[in-house]
């Protein structure tokens, strides 16, 4: 029973503690399960409390039935899930202690690769944080976004609609019951959303990074032909294993870099900027918050997708996906960055064409000539801040007005609607204590709401300010992941409300118009430093003590780099 598979050291020999392993695993398997056959792990992220993901169940059968008819042993493994919508206090808290607990669970078990099965906006960074770290022959499945919803006769974006249309019965022109009468009808189908969010993006990225077959990611979740590229990923599991092509020989530099230019192109989510960072520090690629405005600001705009446009995912799908955008800015690429597959990615865009010139714009056409995420940095953020132009207002990316300061989101829920707030169109909402340690967690906020009776005049865009992430799906001129965050003792727990901010994205800088001497004599105040009370135990406590700045991507410290896929002492 000997073999060169990582699985073998359980299975093989004939002493007690390889008769233990297989007779605790026998239960139905052939005899030869144990003799040179691949145990293939499917990290399945499927919950009916992530109810993106919920339909990965049926994903893991075909991907079991491509496993075995290659040859190998399919093992189901379900892993720590993250719903966005229902997980508090914001899933983020919890990405770095899912990719652990996956990496750990792969890394401890009998398997000699990985299926990835995932779709909500965390559960694809962690499995790809996970596998990375581990550094055994992996690959995903996205679960694939969800079919269009219509509301009396209209498209309905998962999340940005949401968004918009809370906005207007803030405002005062849309009824609440109709608000309500359109919630049953934005989500039509299984799957995630249908906009370009954050769990879109990350599909996509997957992709784009080369570790999905490439044609699969954005692949409608109710589709019959993702259960078939489900089937044939199962099937290449196998052989990934047998030629040891692991994620450290795919996940390169080069690799990164187009996930990058990808991003720009397709309009993707910020959202992307943290979990790039942090899967790239698992493998010790040295990629920066400054490659993406050096890689990807000058990139155009290509999916007329929402929330930067009008159209959703299974447009795009039908319009030629991923490849067919990728092909338009083939020389912006890196040509030498592989695939699961074993040929770059470059060379799986002949054949992709354009079937919806206005979903996806031909190179000559963009939505938008320059659209990536652009890095700003000043006295405000030493360490950098990021804004996405694509989903800013344009008479706002340069901008000066007085600060308007809430110390969490609390303050702001609290204040923000008070008749007697002194705030106008031209303020800047500052909302701090959002970060990673802020929060804790660095949730989804800096998209804050409009204060109501500046919605009663007609405004409906803002410059914002914040140390926390916007939602993939939002939209508005946000200044977000600032760093770093006030909770570690950045500019942003300095400011005071009527200080003048400015905000000028061509040259990439977010300043505090006040004497540089005014503010090194300043300290915070006591509200916010209370609200920067740490918990005493729990995730939280060790998250809190060793989370990194949004600008390295919000890892824990001692999670950084692959620790690899040996195991240092046998099972007892």
């Amino acid at each position: 029973m000997t073999s060169h598979l990582r699985s073998a050291q359980w299975y093989g020999g004939d002493d007690r503690d390889g008769y233990i392993h297989r007779a605790w695993m026998r239960r139905g398997l052939p005899s030869d399960a144990f003799s040179g056959r691949p145990h293939i792990a499917i990290a399945n992220t499927a919950s009916d409390l992530t109810p993106c993901n919920a339909h990965l169940d049926e994903v893991a059968s075909s991907v079991r039935d491509g496993v075995h008819e290659a040859g190998g042993i399919p093992l189901n493994l379900p892993v720590v899930s993250l719903g966005e919508t229902l997980l508090r206090p914001t899933a983020m808290l919890w990405r770095n202690m899912a990719a652990m607990a996956t990496e750990e669970m792969l890394r401890g078990n009998p398997v000699d690769g990985v299926v990835l099965l995932g779709g909500c906006d965390k559960t694809i960074p962690s499995l790809l944080m996970a596998a990375a770290s581990v550094d055994l022959p992996a690959v995903v499945v996205p679960g694939g976004p969800m079919l269009t919803g219509t509301f009396r006769g209209k498209a309905l974006g998962c999340g940005t609609d949401v968004w918009r249309l809370s906005e207007e019965v803030r405002g005062g022109t849309l009824g609440r019951e109709d608000f309500i009468r359109s919630e049953s009808a934005m989500i039509r189908s299984r799957g995630h959303c249908n906009t370009m969010g954050t769990a879109s993006t990350m599909g996509l990225l997957a992709e784009a990074l080369g570790t999905v077959v490439p044609g699969i990611a954005g692949t409608p979740a109710p589709d019959s032909r993702l259960l078939e590229s489900a089937h044939a990923t199962g099937k290449l599991a196998v052989e990934l294993v047998r030629e040891d092509r692991t994620p450290s020989s795919v996940l390169t530099r080069a690799s990164f870099h187009n996930a990058i230019v990808a991003l720009a192109a397709i309009g993707g989510s910020t959202n992307a900027v943290v979990h790039l960072l942090a899967i790239a520090g698992r493998l010790g690629v040295a990629l920066t918050l400054d490659d993406f405005d050096r890689i990807g600001s000058r990139v155009p705009l290509l999916v007329d997708l929402q929330p930067a446009g009008r159209f959703l995912m299974d447009d795009l799908h039908r319009a030629g996906g991923l490849l067919a955008v990728l092909r338009e800015v083939r020389d912006l690429l890196d040509p030498s960055a592989l695939t699961v597959t074993g040929r770059p990615l470059v060379d799986h865009l002949d054949d992709a064409r354009i079937w919806d010139r206005e979903v996806i714009r031909p190179r000559e056409e963009p939505l938008r000539e320059a659209a990536g995420i652009a890095v700003l940095r000043g006295n405000l953020a030493p360490d950098g801040a990021i804004v996405k132009p694509a989903a800013a207002s344009p008479h706002l990316l340069h901008h000066r007005g007085r600060a308007v300061v809430f110390d969490s989101i609390e303050d702001f829920h609290a204040r923000v609607d008070d008749p007697d707030l002194d705030v106008d169109a031209d303020s800047v909402l500052v909302l701090r204590g959002c970060g990673p340690k802020g929060y804790p967690g660095m949730p989804e906020v800096s998209n804050m709401p409009l204060p109501k009776k500046l919605l009663a005049e007609g405004v409906r865009d803002m410059v914002r300010v914040c140390d926390g992430r916007m939602s993939g799906t939002a939209y508005g001129t946000v200044v977000l992941h600032v760093a770093p965050e006030a909770a570690a003792g950045g500019p942003l727990a300095l400011v005071r409300t009527g200080d003048v901010v400015e905000l000028d994205v061509e040259g990439r800088t977010l300043t505090l118009d006040v004497p540089q001497d005014e503010l090194a004599a300043r300290t915070p105040d006591r509200a916010t430093t209370d609200a920067y009370a740490a918990p005493a135990r729990g995730w939280e406590r060790l998250y809190i003590d060793h989370v990194s700045g949004a600008d390295t991507g919000a890892d824990l410290d001692f999670l950084t780099g692959s620790s690899g896929r040996g195991v240092g002492r046998e099972s007892h």
